[in-house]
Order: C-alpha cells, then structure tokens, then sequence
C-alpha cells in the first residue's frame, strides 16, 4: 500500500508517461536527427534512425546496423513495455534492474548520435544541424530514464507491488 496520500497520483503519472512512449518512441525513430549535405550550396538531407539504418544495411554494414537498432528500437521498446506490466502489477518488482539496464543501452544511442553529429560538424567539409527528432528522442530517452526512476523510487518506498 501507498505510504503517503501521493503515492498513487505518482504512479498514475508514471504510468501515463510511460504509455506516451509507446507512441513517442516510433514517432522519434522516424523524426530527422539532422540534416547534412557535402557543400553548402547544395541542399541538405534529413536522417532519421530510420534512414540512418536503412543506410547502413545497404551499405554492407548489417552488424553495426543491428547494434543501432539494438540500442535505438529494441532497448527502449523492450524498458517501456517492461515498465507497464510493473506499472499495471502484471510484472515483479524483481524486473527492476533489467530495466535500468536496458535503459543504459537506450542512454549508449543518444550518446552515439551526438559524437556522429559533433565528428560532422568537426569535419571542414559539409554542413551538418541538429533536427526537432533528436530533441524528441532524447527527450524520450530522458523521459523513460524518469519514469524508471520513480518507479525504483515508489519500489523503495513499498508503494508498488
């Protein structure tokens, strides 16, 4: 039970929160991370998670393109879907650190993306900016990372499950 009268107002925000990622998430994969183009006087591309991955399976590089995926698709899909059976009782407390794990994972990608996008922008040739989809994925990403910890934190307090 609920040891304070918030308790269960938290967990319904952290449930909601949650559930919005489910959307979020596959809304942020396709979103443009950036746009880049090899001079400036030509007009820049979009890359999206999507399209980066698609990229990188045409070009051969399947492994790499499986770990984007991994870190990007699969890690965040997988915490926020493990964060709603918690959520909705229908999983254990014990599940707990599974999930910050794959957290961590989701946490490896936005860090990846902004080296690619600092390595670009380092380069003299082309130009590279920052599009709303990498806002929106971090913001996803940070999101869940808050989610998970007040879940732990409701966890703590015997407030779950």
């Amino acid at each position: 039970m609920p040891t304070a009268p918030h308790m269960p107002a938290m967990l319904r925000l952290l449930t909601a929160l949650n559930l919005a990622l489910l959307v979020l998430f596959p809304v942020s994969w396709a979103a443009p991370l950036m746009r880049a183009g090899l001079l400036p006087l030509f007009g820049l591309s979009e890359i999206s998670i999507l399209s980066g991955l698609s990229t990188l399976w045409q070009d051969g590089e399947a492994a790499l393109a499986l770990l984007v995926a991994l870190f990007a698709l699969v890690a965040p899909m997988a915490k926020t879907v493990a964060l709603a059976l918690i959520h909705l009782g229908r999983a254990p407390l014990t599940l707990l650190p599974a999930v910050q794990t794959l957290g961590k994972l989701a946490m490896a990608d936005v860090f990846l993306i902004a080296l690619y996008i600092t390595l670009a922008k380092g380069m003299a040739v082309g130009r590279v900016e920052t599009a709303w989809g990498l806002w929106l994925f971090t913001a996803c990403v940070l999101a869940s990372l808050a989610a998970a910890l007040g879940t732990a934190h409701l966890a703590k307090r015997g407030a779950l499950g």
